[in-house]
């Protein structure tokens, strides 16, 4: 479906405001409601052992909390993604699957399957095949590394895309798998559809090669330590890595991604991990270092109060923010209204603040989550005014070979091709020495059922003509980066 965000399909009340805002209490859903969890205590829920270990992770599991409460075509429609569309595989946690149809009261037999269908968090945690379309289930550009991080790697794990900030993928696996995900070449379990690219160097080899590039690379002072999720690292090894990342002279910057502050917030309230991030937080303040938590969420019934209260918990450690970066997804927050409620659940009930949203990025199998440059725009326009400017998040395209880039930023738009055309003012590791990198023009494609009849016409006479040639392109590209991994 297209989210329609022109000014007249935004409902307006009697104040006249398109928006109306409210003050809303965060509330943790009853996740006995659901047959398989009918006896499952508070005390078991508040262990993040016990959320680890019950994880959904396939259809059988599934089955076994629903029971009869969904229909079996849904089933069968999940069943089918897996074999034959999912680019990750299953791995919902207890607190996330929790946050599924939480308003909906159970009534007997198949009585959850629509609200099931419908729900914005099962839409991107749990795909199913008739989620996805049909005409063009992946854009001819799409690409398994669609922002070419691995070409970027000056370590195994470690991009430099920015000029002053890298990135470090520690781990490549994670507490919870979204469908959406963009380094869905690397991290998770292979899936019949996609193998996996593994690190080739051991854990100790890759944190030391990193570390090694930081000290002798001054230009960087900012590190996004990421993977995977740090949440799957064991505390110890973490604290170790920002630890020494904390002696590098040049860094100020530390930013820890995590999804896991949603998913599974069980693990920010440990003991062991409070204590070590104040000791991490007491060092960073007394080297000048700014230390952050990145969450991803992208839906409001995903904020509830024991979010908030490991939130609380990271930023009495004396760590400097909790932000998030959320994905602009069809079907799930892809609308003004929504984008606000989850902005204003994040600020008033979490006190974590909106930062970015990213447009989805063209990996294979994403065209139902995808929106077009242009309908961010107007979602850009419809957020502003709002929320204060602080916490006023902006909605990025992230450009292969770019970055980030506001969506207002582009330099030429064929809308009937759907194809935006950007420039940038940096050089990546990989154009040292490219002296047209900063004059020519970078390409991102809309998904083409967004386009105008003449515009979808064209691609079906052009773009399928090439799906060979790009097949052929992304396995040489898939060969090229093993051989990179082997070689490291």
């Amino acid at each position: 479906m297209t989210i329609h965000t022109a000014h007249d399909s935004v409902i307006r009340e009697a104040a006249g405001q398109p928006y109306p805002y409210r003050a809303t209490e965060l509330v943790e859903p009853d996740w006995t409601r659901f047959p398989g969890w009918r006896d499952v205590t508070a005390a078991e829920w508040a262990s993040v052992q016990w959320q680890r270990a019950h994880c959904v992770k396939n259809v059988r599991q599934l089955r076994e909390l629903m029971g009869d409460l969904v229909d079996e075509r849904f089933y069968l429609d999940l069943e089918r993604d897996q074999a034959e569309r999912a680019t990750m595989s299953m791995l919902v946690p207890p607190q996330m699957m929790n946050t599924m149809v939480p308003h909906v009261v159970p009534g007997g037999p198949g009585s959850l399957t629509e609200a099931l269908y419908a729900d914005p968090i099962r839409h991107y945690m749990i795909p199913v095949f008739s989620d996805r379309r049909t005409d063009w289930s992946s854009h001819p550009h799409a690409t398994r590394d669609s922002l070419h991080e691995h070409d970027m790697w000056v370590a195994e794990g470690l991009t430099h895309r920015y000029p002053t900030k890298v990135l470090a993928e520690l781990l490549p696996t994670c507490p919870q798998y979204c469908g959406h995900c963009t380094r869905m070449d690397l991290v998770g379990n292979s899936t019949p559809v996609i193998e996996k690219l593994k690190f080739a160097g051991k854990p100790n080899d890759r944190i030391g090669d990193m570390i090694s590039y930081l000290q002798r690379t001054p230009s960087v002072r900012d590190v996004v330590v990421s993977g995977g999720d740090v949440a799957n690292m064991p505390w110890a090894r973490l604290e170790d890595f920002l630890m020494r990342v904390l002696e590098v002279e040049n860094i100020r910057d530390i930013r820890l991604a995590t999804k896991a502050l949603i998913g599974l917030p069980q693990h920010w309230l440990q003991d062991d991990v409070r204590a070590g991030m104040e000791r991490v937080a007491t060092v960073a303040r007394r080297r000048g270092v700014s230390v952050a938590i990145h969450t991803h969420t992208n839906h409001a019934n995903s904020v509830t109060p024991i979010v908030a209260e490991a939130t609380r918990a990271m930023l009495d450690t004396g760590i400097r923010d909790v932000r998030n970066q959320g994905v602009l997804l069809n079907g799930v927050n892809a609308d003004p209204h929504a984008l606000l409620d989850l902005c204003f659940a994040l600020l008033d009930g979490a006190q974590i603040m909106p930062y970015y949203f990213y447009m989805c990025d063209m990996i294979p199998y994403s065209e139902h989550w995808r929106v077009s440059v242009a309908d961010a725009q107007r979602l850009q326009h419809h957020v502003m005014g709002y929320l204060p400017g602080f916490a006023t998040p902006r909605i990025v395209c992230d450009v292969p070979f770019v970055g980030k880039r506001w969506v207002h930023q582009l330099a030429d738009y064929d809308h009937e091709r759907g194809i935006s055309y950007w420039t940038k003012n940096y050089r990546t590791s990989i154009e040292a020495a490219d002296t047209e990198a900063l004059e020519r023009t970078y390409e991102y494609y809309d998904p083409i059922h967004t386009l105008p009849a003449a515009g979808q016409q064209w691609w079906a006479e052009h773009g399928r003509l090439d799906e060979s040639a790009l097949k052929a392109a992304e396995m040489a590209e898939a060969s090229r980066r093993t051989a990179a991994l082997q070689a490291y």
